[in-house]
């Protein structure tokens, strides 16, 4: 590979897994357990936002309590892995990572989905060997990505082959134009997940519609 050719760093959830379903069912699940009524999948969207306690007082219109924080986190995570099974990859996406490969160019994938879990969940889809590295949060839940991306494009750097200045970002989240940006590297973020095509135009980076428009925009990009 050449060196500082442009690197893609992937988000999973919402991104390459299509789980947005799966996340609302089991939000939904968890709210129950403390008496809050359902929220709708444009609800969601338009109020998501990193750290999650700030994304569930929104929900709420008041801050969890701390007991509550640890029900609707632990219910979450039942529930969600108990939904994940039935979800694919987004539409593409085996297809899309063999030809940015295949045209020498290396990718990774970062996520806030616990390491130990997101490891086999990857590699039961079949596409960990695209990946030059697989990063899941080793923390608690809950936080912003920024300070994780930084050490995911750290250990990157350290190849000597992949530099920040010429990697993109492809999420579907606000956070992951913020986490780019921590970095100093570019962001395209994509409409499939978990926030709204409003909040993403906000960031002021590109938004797209379909992961084959994100790789060309990244492609752009990177030239």
């Amino acid at each position: 590979m050449a060196k500082h050719t442009t690197h893609l760093v992937w988000d999973w959830n919402g991104t390459l897994l299509d789980d947005i379903h799966a996340v609302i069912a089991a939000t939904n699940a968890s709210f129950a357990e403390i008496g809050h009524e359902p929220i709708t999948l444009e609800r969601y969207r338009e109020l998501y936002c990193v750290p999650i306690p700030l994304f569930y007082e929104r929900l709420m219109n008041r801050a969890p309590t701390a007991a509550e924080w640890q029900i609707l986190d632990a219910s979450f995570h039942r529930h969600y892995t108990e939904q994940r099974v039935n979800c694919a990859l987004t539409e593409g996406v085996e297809e899309l990572l063999t030809q940015w490969a295949l045209a020498g160019s290396s990718q990774s994938l970062l996520s806030m989905y616990g390491h130990d879990e997101l490891v086999p969940v990857v590699r039961g889809y079949g596409i960990e060997p695209h990946f030059v590295r697989v990063d899941g949060r080793t923390g608690p839940s809950g936080g912003s990505k920024a300070l994780h991306m930084e050490r995911h494009l750290t250990a990157l750097a350290a190849t000597g082959s992949i530099s920040p200045l010429r990697t993109v970002v492809i999420g579907d989240a606000v956070d992951d134009a913020v986490a780019a940006a921590h970095v100093g590297a570019r962001a395209v973020l994509y409409t499939g997940g978990s926030n709204s095509r409003a909040s993403l135009e906000a960031v002021g980076v590109p938004v797209v519609d379909s992961l084959a428009e994100a790789v060309e925009m990244a492609r752009s990009l990177g030239d």
